[in-house]
């Protein structure tokens, strides 16, 4: 299959005041004058997008034996003596008999969590006001590399400064695709690299409508090579029978803005990709205080053309939101399959690769940030995938409690006290861990199973 990703060249990309860091000189300027695809075929799902890393070796062999674990054994909990006392307390937490939980490092308002294919863990801290309220920012991409392997990162490494507005990030096809604001940039990448190696071009100016609170643009690439980007909408919006596109998903094919692919969006918070079945995901944070009589629902769902999810018309299929004249049709809205109670706010999915024990494995693990000021509902939780399709079995949290496939995973920061944060980011590593940020006190911590 031919991916669908293909660049013309944009004009920009070039040096600018604030970014000394991504200034390009008449010999960048040229290699740099369009864009190529990023693989010339579909990559094979054992390879992270045809990144050639012989020699390279991140992974961790018994992860939960580190000095410094928290074990969750049948007999209790077993702290493996030898950590650090500088390493937060996380006694608070609790994940199923026969995992871990270990410190990792410490980055303010991380909010998008990404694994560069020699292993490092990437992240996006910004500055630029957020709904989680997460403070600390770098206004900067940092890597955390642990090069010794002993479970924790040996520091915190500014990758490319001077991005107050950043949360997307992508590793594709020898390049690192970043947010700047409402722009989608990238710059090649080599295995390794922990400071840029070349200049950043811009692959989409995503300005088909701007959202000062909303402003996160995450994206991710399918397995056909296709890439997506999400762009949020606005809370106070009014029904518009024209419905035009605000909030959605576009896909980057070398148009200057992106090409609309689904809309309906209040704020897609989250895009990710499944491997295996050419599936990709966003994770919709729907309209606040819209329950009863409203209808309304948090959601993730599938990425395909052509969907409508009914913001800020409708709550779901069928079913308008209250109020509102004249009445809107919403019998063709999608149906959404996961439904979370608005407030319980998901805010990052990744897939199990494979290597949990039932019933984890291959589950998608979603972080739900809770609500704003109160952290009620704060969890993260796993949701069962239909191996057949690839789509999540149907689940939801609607009724207080969780039916379905819907089952918690890891809690303890709703616990009424308000000062253990709550997960935001999350990312698996190639060797099986999960992999926790929280943009609220910048933990990042790490969770395993003990048979890893």
């Amino acid at each position: 299959m031919v991916p669908a990703l293909v660049y013309a060249c944009s004009g920009g990309g070039g040096a600018s005041p604030d970014r000394p860091d991504a200034t390009t000189d008449a010999a960048d300027a040229a290699a740099v004058d369009s864009f190529d695809p990023p693989f010339d075929a579909t990559p094979p799902l054992d390879s992270p997008f045809g990144w050639d890393v012989t020699g390279v070796d991140a992974t961790i062999a018994h992860p939960c034996n580190l000095p410094g674990s928290i074990q969750y054994t049948a007999t209790g909990v077993v702290v493996v003596p030898g950590g650090s006392t500088s390493y937060p307390d996380l006694d608070y937490l609790t994940v199923p008999t026969g995992f871990c939980v270990h410190y990792y490092g410490t980055v303010g308002n991380g909010r998008q969590l990404r694994f560069a294919p020699g292993g490092e863990l990437f992240i996006a801290s910004p500055t630029t006001s957020t709904t989680g309220g997460g403070l600390g920012g770098l206004s900067a991409i940092a890597v955390l590399p642990d090069d010794d392997h002993d479970g924790v990162a040996d520091s915190v490494l500014t990758f490319l400064g001077s991005l107050p507005s950043t949360q997307g990030l992508l590793f594709a096809g020898g390049f690192l695709y970043y947010q700047d604001a409402t722009r989608i940039m990238r710059m090649p990448y080599a295995v390794g690299d922990r400071a840029p190696s070349g200049a950043s071009q811009e692959v989409a100016d995503i300005s088909i409508y701007t959202s000062i609170a909303h402003w996160p643009k995450t994206l991710d690439i399918a397995d056909d090579g296709t890439m997506y980007v999400g762009n949020g909408g606005d809370q106070g919006e009014a029904c518009d029978p024209l419905h035009p596109f605000h909030g959605g998903i576009l896909q980057l094919d070398g148009t200057a803005g992106g090409t609309p692919v689904a809309k309906g969006f209040r704020n897609p918070i989250a895009v990710r990709c499944a491997r295996g079945h050419n599936r990709c995901f966003a994770v919709e944070l729907g309209k606040d205080s819209s329950m009863a009589p409203d209808f309304g629902r948090e959601k993730i769902v599938p990425i395909r053309q052509g969907d409508d999810w009914g913001f800020p018309c409708c709550a779901t299929e069928n079913t308008p939101f209250a109020g509102i004249t004249p009445t809107p049709n919403c019998a063709t809205v999608a149906a959404e399959t996961e439904s979370f109670y608005i407030g319980n706010t998901p805010f990052g999915i990744d897939f199990e690769p494979g290597s949990w024990p039932a019933p984890w494995t291959g589950n998608a693990i979603v972080t739900l940030h809770g609500s704003f000021g109160l952290w009620t509902g704060a969890r993260v939780v796993s949701i069962a995938m239909d191996p057949t399709t690839g789509l999540p079995l149907p689940g939801s949290d609607l009724d207080g409690g969780n039916t379905g496939s819907l089952s918690d995973f890891a809690t303890g920061w709703d616990d009424g006290r308000r000062d253990h944060g709550r997960p935001a980011s999350l990312a698996f590593s190639t060797d099986g861990r999960l992999f926790l940020g929280n943009d609220s006190d910048g933990t990042i911590v790490w969770i395993a199973p003990l048979t890893l």
